[in-house]
């Protein structure tokens, strides 16, 4: 079903002459092949990517994430078959450790993936959250979560896929195993997301900014190999996971630009500093370990994500650094998942809010002042106080009389207008706050028009 759900690009569409999105992504809900967006998550290097729902059989409606080709790439039919290609066999990927591809479609043509969607955040989000929030990242937990990874390169690595044309192939690279393609579920599953997309884009793009863009941050985490544009093993992916060890155990960046460097140049290179000292139990030999994936030569490098696996696993017993599912899930709901609940929330709201049409138009109505607060000497031989008139032209439309002639009476009522009525200098800041009110109305207005016709 999924292979019949692909095949759909095999043949791209010509480049229509719809013009590109302007802007993060389109304006929400919107629809998209089969599926309803209605949040955006973020945008890649080569996508906009959102929340969706499809409803399925008997009305059941499910998540799942939609990464839409930014308009400069999918016009691209070269980008759009390799990506084609690319997807069906990392479709038949089925492994708790990896994201599942459930669809490759064209709409108008739009290019777009759908696949599983992991309720949690990628782990370059979980770092960059707890530096912020000074939420140390436990060792045992960095080492699970490279185990989980490893985990699933190694079944990629040795699968047996079919191609377009039937024949067997052994081997899915992923080719940009970095931390924004790792997942991490609220219930403490770990999952590498992406496979063979960054294939498709090396060799499918025609367009030198976007490849640029692509490879300057892919190149954090190349093999040299790859850096120099040679050609690639499973080999490639074991560097790339040294990588975020050695970034797990360090607490800090490996490869930083200095000024006239670019991450692409330093990649090359491959120079790998020692891990810093931290004093965690037998920590020499993980060392051993990181700096055997990390050979800048590719022989002295692990065979397959399967033998560093091993040798991770095996260090993590020794050392008494075994950390469960259970242990990941509670880390991480305790200290983040509220924070994301309600920031997800938030833009499901301002989405629902878009959906029902455009704000709605203010008239602004000038507010009432007071004209005078003190008895007035009118030739009908009434006292006139506290007189609230709504311009200066206009008659009174409230006016406190006394009958008779006596003052105590009247400055009496005087004063009792003066408490009910509103001071003069807070009316005039309310009629001022509804102007503003209304003004910024209007200008959300205009900027929604305007998305919506770009």
């Amino acid at each position: 079903m999924q292979a019949e759900a692909l095949a759909r690009v095999d043949a791209p569409s010509p480049r229509t002459d719809k013009p590109a999105r302007k802007g993060p992504g389109r304006l929400l809900p919107s629809r998209l092949g089969d599926y309803e967006l209605f949040d955006h998550i973020g945008r890649g290097g080569m996508a906009d990517i959102y929340r969706a729902r499809r409803a399925g059989e008997l009305g059941v409606v499910r998540q799942v994430v939609v990464k839409e080709v930014l308009p400069d790439l999918a016009g691209s039919e070269r980008l759009a078959a390799l990506l084609a290609q690319e997807a069906k066999l990392a479709s038949r990927l089925e492994h708790a450790n990896i994201v599942r591809i459930e669809q490759l479609g064209r709409d108008d043509g739009t290019l777009y993936i759908a696949m599983e969607y992991v309720e949690g955040l990628d782990l370059r989000e979980l770092l960059r959250r707890a530096s912020r929030q000074r939420v140390p990242l436990p060792i045992e937990l960095s080492l699970r979560i490279v185990i989980e990874i490893l985990r699933g390169l190694d079944y990629a690595h040795r699968a047996k896929v079919k191609d377009e044309e039937g024949r067997e192939r052994i081997g899915v690279i992923h080719r940009d195993v970095s931390p924004s393609n790792v997942l991490l579920s609220f219930e403490g599953e770990v999952k590498v997301c992406d496979f063979g997309i960054a294939r498709a884009h090396d060799e499918g793009t025609a367009t030198p900014t976007f490849s640029e863009a692509m490879i300057e941050g892919k190149a954090g985490y190349m093999s040299p190999e790859q850096a120099r544009g040679e050609p690639l093993d499973p080999r490639a992916d074991v560097f790339a996971a040294g990588i975020i060890l050695w970034e797990l155990v360090s607490g800090k960046k490996l490869y930083k630009a200095r000024a006239g460097e670019n991450l692409l140049d330093i990649a090359k290179r491959a120079v790998v500093p020692e891990p810093p000292r931290r004093g965690f139990p037998l920590e020499e030999e993980l060392f051993v370990i990181v700096r055997r994936a990390l050979a800048r030569d590719r022989t002295s490098r692990y065979a397959s994500a399967g033998a560093m696996l091993r040798d991770l696993e095996s260090f993590t017993a020794r050392a008494g650094m075994v950390a469960s599912t259970l242990k990941l899930r509670r880390f991480l709901t305790e200290n983040f998942e509220d924070e994301l609940a309600r920031a997800r929330t938030r833009r499901e709201l301002a989405t629902v809010a878009i959906s029902r049409g455009p704000l709605a138009m203010m008239d602004v109505v000038a507010p009432p002042t007071v004209v005078d607060l003190e008895p007035a000497n009118r030739n009908d031989g009434s006292d006139a106080v506290g007189v609230v008139a709504d311009d200066d032209s206009s008659p009174p439309s409230r006016v406190i009389k006394k009958n008779g002639p006596k003052k105590r009476d009247a400055k009496r009522a005087s004063k009792q207008s003066a408490l009910e009525a509103p001071a003069p200098e807070n009316i005039e800041r309310s009629g001022k706050l509804i102007v503003w009110l209304a003004v910024a109305c209007l200008v959300a207005l205009v900027v929604v028009l305007i998305r919506a016709r770009g």
